[in-house]
């Protein structure tokens, strides 16, 4: 038995999302197809998230078992060969140790959001931006973003099917950047709630087009009601995670 180590890039627009299931092809379902035309096996595939559908992906890691020992480059090939023009690719594969665990291992995830903020919609980024015409005030987004870090019942901003058994986590990183018409939402922790990073980023463009959110309010209600709509998904990347490193 041989795992694998495997950083992917996808296109979430045409997909159900990360999980297999019979709604239509997934990353993983994708995924086990190809390596199933590889090897005939069609093996259990974990990822450091499980992004939904419509949701992309720079550098997801994802980790597999296979019984026949290939080694990493060949295993990369063959994947991709059969992945043909299927929205995902394994950008990098490796052979790691069996105690490696793509989801578990993690100690940071990292992910972006982007929002085209002009009049004109979006042609060439189609499906990768949330469009969002009118002038956002980004300097009221980012005072409230300050309040974003740290440790929080994040509640308020927890998608009603999240099956995470406490609300309460540590959120690292919340920075707004500007570059043209693209306004950027990084966001940075060891993991997320359901639908986390959509809420606050659709909570903070709320707070840019001039409605009155409280941030401290929001976390203090613990309901979802508290806070602003879902962002679409399709201004959603996960960039990618971090793993501990042992000399």
């Amino acid at each position: 038995m041989t795992r694998y180590k495997v950083i992917l890039e996808y296109d979430g627009t045409d997909l159900i999302g990360w999980q297999e299931n019979t709604q239509g092809p997934s990353v993983q379902s994708l995924l086990k197809d190809a390596i199933e035309k590889f090897c005939g096996a069609r093996p259990d595939i974990v990822g450091a998230g499980r992004t939904d559908a419509g949701v992309h992906a720079v550098a997801m890691t994802a980790h597999f078992d296979l019984d026949k020992d290939f080694d990493a480059a060949t295993v990369m090939r063959a994947v991709n060969f059969y992945l043909n023009n299927a929205p995902v690719s394994v950008l990098d594969c490796a052979i790691v140790p069996d105690d490696f665990n793509a989801r578990f291992s993690c100690v940071m995830r990292h992910y972006k959001y982007i929002v085209l903020n002009r009049s004109a919609p979006a042609v060439l980024d189609k499906n990768r931006v949330w469009w969002v015409p009118k002038k956002l005030d980004i300097y009221a987004m980012r005072d409230a973003a300050k309040l974003l870090p740290g440790e929080h019942d994040f509640t308020s901003f927890r998608a009603s099917q999240c099956q995470a058994k406490s609300p309460i986590k540590t959120l690292d990183l919340c920075r707004i950047e500007q570059k043209g018409d693209l306004i950027i939402f990084e966001f940075s922790a060891r993991s997320f709630l359901h639908h986390q990073v959509r809420n606050m980023v659709g909570t903070l463009v709320e707070i840019g087009l001039g409605n009155p959110y409280d941030i401290n309010k929001i976390f203090a209600a613990r309901n979802r009601s508290a806070a602003g709509a879902t962002a679409p998904a399709a201004g959603l990347y996960f960039i990618c995670a971090d793993y501990a490193t042992t000399d």
